[in-house]
């Protein structure tokens, strides 16, 4: 696997990729969230023309993206808004690799961490971010910026389930 920014061609792509990757949620008693559309193919257009939007393709002719990450900027930092993988390319380190490189993305622009949003008791999120490195955050630290975020969640109404901010220092 390799990791490029993403194409304009490639972002319906993205969403077939997320709606895959979401459907193991429906195993664990979440079938909303395997049931979320993905972002429009405007939004994540935004996400390319900032620069902030990336696949790992695999190393054939084809390059087809089997992963994608995107990510905003909060308060500084860079904000993971969106990383998933396609089942049949998960548990190869995809995701890892899309975190590793927004890290050095981040660390080039001078950014001091990373930061997401994310299920705390879903196996393949909190738990698997801890081993990439972030930590959890209590209320008290988070940013003006995150707690937007959360609230937005909350709005969506992600906050059925258990959720947290992470950060990676860098």
């Amino acid at each position: 696997m390799r990791i490029r920014a993403v194409r304009l061609d490639e972002l319906p792509l993205l969403q077939d990729i997320e709606r895959a990757a979401g459907q193991c949620f429906r195993d664990i008693g979440m079938p909303e969230i395997a049931d979320d559309e993905p972002l429009p193919l405007g939004e994540l257009a935004r996400y390319h023309h900032a620069g902030l939007a990336w696949v790992a393709a695999d190393d054939t002719d084809a390059d087809e993206p089997a992963a994608y990450l995107i990510a905003d900027r909060v308060d500084g930092n860079l904000h993971v808004e969106q990383v998933s993988v396609h089942p049949r390319s998960a548990r190869r380190g995809v995701g890892r690799l899309l975190l590793e490189h927004l890290a050095g993305h981040a660390a080039g622009e001078g950014a001091p961490a990373l930061t997401l949003t994310t299920f705390t008791r879903v196996p393949w999120n909190a738990p698997y971010y801890a081993r990439c490195g972030f930590r959890l955050m209590d209320e008290a630290r988070l940013t003006p910026g995150l707690r937007r975020i959360r609230e937005l969640e909350a709005a969506h109404g992600l906050d059925r389930w258990p959720r947290a901010c992470m950060r990676r220092a860098l």
